[in-house]
């Protein structure tokens, strides 16, 4: 077996083709809240938190009003954006409900707490939280035992609501 990646690396920010730029955008900024850092000529833009460089990179050099691959293609299943805790992400859920944004699914995986959506393009996201590792659910032998059970969306609002 080889030796493991170095713990330090992580994931630093993603970039998506989109076929409406403003349409993304909007969406990026006018739902999720993320900050415009920086456009790059018509076709691109970069979106942060936290005044990043760019956690989300958004282009329509090769895209530009085209469409979602189809289902049954290969290609990214979602991108993870992880909130910093439980109230943030109940604001992002606040946020889907006020845009009228559709969510695909919520689950508690034990680990984490996560909402599944598809942004306007048909990309996937995935907002979710963290638990503590403390508090991650493992078995008899000490191994991460992950689950997928409903998350309570009332539960979570209501964190919203206390803000």
């Amino acid at each position: 077996m080889s030796k493991p990646i170095h713990p330090g690396v992580r994931i630093g920010h993603v970039h998506l083709k989109v076929a409406d730029l403003e349409r993304a955008l909007a969406f990026y900024c006018g739902v999720l809240g993320f900050e415009l850092t920086q456009r790059y000529g018509p076709g691109a833009a970069f979106v942060s938190a936290g005044g990043y460089h760019h956690h989300i990179g958004l282009n329509t050099w090769e895209s530009r009003g085209g469409k979602a691959p189809p289902r049954g293609s290969t290609g990214l299943y979602h991108v993870a954006i992880l909130y910093p805790d439980r109230k943030s992400l109940a604001d992002a859920l606040r946020r889907l409900i006020e845009h009228k944004v559709p969510l695909d699914g919520a689950a508690d995986h034990g680990v984490s707490e996560a909402l599944y959506l598809h942004d306007p393009d048909g990309n996937g996201l995935e907002l979710y939280v963290d638990r503590d590792p403390s508090e991650w659910p493992r078995d008899e032998k000490g191994e991460l035992s992950m689950t997928t059970d409903p998350l309570d969306l009332d539960a979570l609002l209501a964190e919203a609501a206390s803000q």
